[in-house]
Parts: structure tokens; sequence; C-alpha cells
């Protein structure tokens, strides 16, 4: 898609994006309520994790697991690069950043760059080309203010909407420290929709550049990192480990993610319903910490 259809593509989004082989894993039929799951053997076994290893609560009631299966999918990730004025990197930096994802990733996935200021702006759409993209962060600049919320909220509703359902394995990571100054879309509403539509978020954190000063409608910035990613997921490394970051987060998203799926039992078809899983010994898990209500 050339950059005058995007720009096209885009332009009802409110805030709108401007233009710039595991044989041995475990299958099954996938039904019901149906999550994305981070699973790893830190026990140093081969064994295939198994349905058995796993207990999952909804509300605090333990849940029936139909189906747990290792996810082969290639991954879409956007990555979101505050592009504001007082940012604490340098566009250098911040390109570099960018450039480490691009040498990590495997066959079949690809990156979407969005840089955000008062607006999400598309630097590059859907690509694995290391040139196609080193060539895009030229119009990298830093101007304006840090609207994360809003950026966040396009970025799943105009980037990784349109490819669902057939696109499970989604995540965006966050370039940025957390500030959000000016955004229409509140925290809380831009939370609970990357965990309605199964997005994870991981982040590159720069040092908080407002020294952790108390907001008055949102999260300090630091919390706002610690929310987004933990509350999704993902999880969230220092802006200066982006190449060990890029490996981590590539590799998490080919290698150690589950599909699991369950019909609740015993909750509420109203509300949010926090979800909570503990494996067996040897085995760590991640999952969003709610599921939407059935009814809304």
């Amino acid at each position: 898609m050339g950059a005058a259809v995007a720009a096209a593509a885009f332009a009802f989004a409110l805030p709108a994006l401007s233009q710039s082989g595991h044989s041995n894993r475990t299958t099954g039929v996938l039904e019901g309520t149906i999550l994305s799951v981070t699973a790893v053997r830190t026990d140093g076994k081969e064994d295939p994790i198994r349905v058995a290893d796993l207990f999952l609560y909804e509300n605090a009631v333990e849940q029936k697991i139909r189906n747990f299966s290792y996810d082969p999918s290639p991954a879409r990730i956007i990555l979101l690069v505050d592009n504001s004025q007082t940012v604490p990197a340098s566009v250098e930096e911040l390109q570099q950043a960018i450039m480490e994802f691009v040498y990590e990733i495997y066959d079949g996935d690809q990156l979407f760059v969005i840089a955000y200021d008062e607006k999400p702006e598309i630097i590059q759409e859907w690509t694995d080309d290391p040139e196609t993209l080193k060539a895009s962060l030229s119009t990298l600049r830093k101007q304006g203010n840090p609207h994360l919320f809003d950026a966040l909220n396009a970025s799943v509703g105009e980037v990784l909407v349109p490819l669902m359902p057939g696109t499970r394995k989604t995540a965006i990571v966050v370039i940025g420290d957390g500030l959000d100054r000016g955004s229409k879309t509140p925290f809380d509403g831009m939370l609970n929709e990357l965990m309605d539509k199964n997005v994870t978020v991981y982040a590159l954190q720069l040092k908080d550049r407002t020294g952790g000063a108390y907001r008055r409608y949102s999260p300090k910035a630091g919390k706002v990192v610690s929310e987004i990613t933990k509350k999704s997921g993902g999880v969230s490394f220092q802006f200066s480990e982006a190449k060990k970051a890029a490996k981590y987060i590539c590799d998490e998203l080919r290698n150690n993610r589950y599909l699991l799926s369950y019909f609740p039992t015993n909750t509420s078809s109203y509300d949010a319903r926090r979800l909570f899983v503990t494996a067996g010994e040897g085995i760590e898990i991640r999952l969003k910490a709610a599921q939407p209500p059935n009814i809304k």
C-alpha cells in the first residue's frame, strides 16, 4: 500500500494516523475463550508444556483448560516511538533501537513503525526489509508533546484490529519513558483496549524525563510502562538494552507463545474477569490480567 493510500486508510481515526519445526509441541482444537499465553521451561528439560502443568483462575474460580497449543504463526509487531521534543534520547539513538528489531525478526514476522507526538505518524508500514526500514527512519524528528495513550489506542484500532481475527500474535513495543501529556484517551480506557484485543505490550524504557513527578490525570511515567507491559502479558527493558531486548522479544514471540482455550464457568458475563495462571515447577508463564465481559 503506497503512502497516499495509507494516509487515506487511516484518515478517519481519532486521533488520525498521519503519513510521514516444533514437533514436540502440544496441539488441539481451540474453542471457547482463547487466550495468548507466554510459557517457557526454566528447568532445562525438553518436555513439552502440557495442559496438566497449568492452573487457570478467573475471578478466583479455577477453570478447566480445554486445549493448550503452541502458536507457530508469524508475529506482527508495531514499534511505537516517542517522537516528542523532550524525549531523553537523540534521533540517532531512537533510529538504532528500531533497527535492532529488523535484525532479529523471524521469517514471516513483520514490523510497522509509528512515531508519536501530538499525533501518531506512520514512519514505515509492514516490512521485514532492513534497507526499507532504514531509509524510512530519516523522517524521525523531535517536536511537540507525547500523546502516548492516543497513539496506543490508534495503533490497536487502526493497524492491528484490521488483521484480526486471523492474526492472533500481535505486539506493540513502546520506545519511550511512558510520559503522556494531553491525550484524549484516558489511561484506563487505553489499557482495557489492549487487553480486550489481546495485544501484548513490551517496552524499551527511557529515563523518566519528569523525575517521577506526580501526574494528576494518569499514573507517573514509569508506572505507565509497568502497567501496560505487565497487564498485557509483556515485559520491559531499559532503552540501553535495545539489542538484547529485540532478540528476547522476537525469540519469545516465535518460540514461547501458546494459545489456551477454556469455557468460563461460575463467572459473570457482565463484568471484566480477572485472570490468573500458575504452572508446575520449572515453568514460567505470563498472560494478560483480565478478560473483557461477554456482554458489553
